[in-house]
């Protein structure tokens, strides 16, 4: 190889668009799970701010920066991991040269202001913007670093699902917390979403590329097997749904209706995480699965109905009736 060459082949220097690409603004759909904290807080606590517009705004303010700076460390915490792997190993961090000083720079200003933000939001904001940054460090950073523990790394990848939940929830009603059942729906539900998206990795790579690349990339794939994934993803999808009954009959018992849509919808993103280059591996594309659409639009739809119609007789379901035979 000439002089020329391999000049060629060595990573290039970082530019800014690399640094602002490590920050994955582009992955900002997943804070549609804020949306229903903002619904169910209106439904079962009423509005319970005086400037609900500068709440919204410094709401969505604190997600967009903690998550990119969780974004931030995790891609240049990853990039010796992602260089292994099929397609991340196109991430900026793997295919340019970072300056370690700059990227802890962006990480602090974006933390700062999700922190700032949050704190001139509420106290309840404040709170739950600390345990969204604390996450990133927990699942990125040695000596920690939770993903690279199997079945550790799903659980608390998870738990960022019921923190969007609080922070839409603290947007309209600051001066409570959501119910536990709806905070576990939320955490095992998103322990579902991670660990089919592991399962839809796992199949592919393996196939391709073998699982000694795969344990490279992650090192918990190491202790996991297709069919552990598959359990583990029943598993979540089963506890999420089971505080998920708990939660609609305790609050309104209408709600049952919106249960087997719930069903139908994890059935299908089990289903969908199957097969070749599934969306469950980029979560951010899952708006351009036009099945998986229409399930979620039936869902609201059905939520709709059961919160504006009274059902007297689904009411039976909470008592104790039995069969009596003479």
């Amino acid at each position: 190889m000439t002089k020329e060459e391999t000049t060629l082949a060595l990573p290039r220097p970082a530019g800014i668009r690399e640094y602002l690409a490590i920050a994955r603004v582009d992955h900002s759909t997943k804070h549609i799970f804020i949306i229903p904290g903002l619904i169910l807080a209106y439904l079962l606590r009423g509005l319970r701010t005086d400037h609900l517009l500068l709440s919204l705004a410094l709401g969505f303010i604190t997600a967009l920066c903690i998550a990119s700076a969780n974004y931030t460390i995790n891609e240049w915490l990853d990039r010796d991991f992602d260089k292994h792997h099929p397609t991340k190993s196109q991430r900026s961090a793997v295919q340019s040269v970072m300056n370690g000083k700059f990227v802890f720079l962006q990480w602090l200003v974006l933390v700062a202001i999700g922190l700032t933000s949050a704190l001139l939001s509420s106290k309840l904001m404040f709170f739950v913007a600390c345990l969204f940054a604390a996450q990133g460090i927990a699942y990125n950073v040695p000596p920690f670093r939770t993903k690279d523990k199997a079945y550790l790394d799903v659980i608390s990848e998870s738990i960022n699902n019921p923190i969007r939940l609080v922070i839409g929830w603290a947007i309209v009603d600051p001066s409570s917390m959501p119910p536990g059942s709806i905070l576990l729906v939320y955490w095992f539900g998103g322990a579902f979403l991670m660990a089919a998206k592991r399962l839809s990795e796992y199949r592919e790579i393996v196939a391709s590329h073998g699982v000694e690349l795969l344990a490279r990339y992650r090192p918990s794939f190491a202790h996991y097997s297709q069919v552990s994934l598959m359990a583990s993803c029943i598993a979540y999808s089963l506890l999420s749904i089971s505080f998920l009954s708990i939660f609609l009959v305790k609050y309104r018992i209408e709600y049952l209706l919106v249960l087997p849509f719930v069903v139908i919808l994890f059935t299908f993103y089990f289903a969908m995480s199957t097969k070749p280059r599934s969306s469950a591996q980029r979560p951010e594309t899952l708006f351009r699965e036009p099945g998986l659409m229409v399930i979620v639009l039936a869902l609201v739809l059905a939520f709709i109905v059961s919160t504006f119609i009274d059902m007297p007789f689904l009411a039976a379901f909470t008592q104790q009736d039995f069969i009596i035979i003479k």
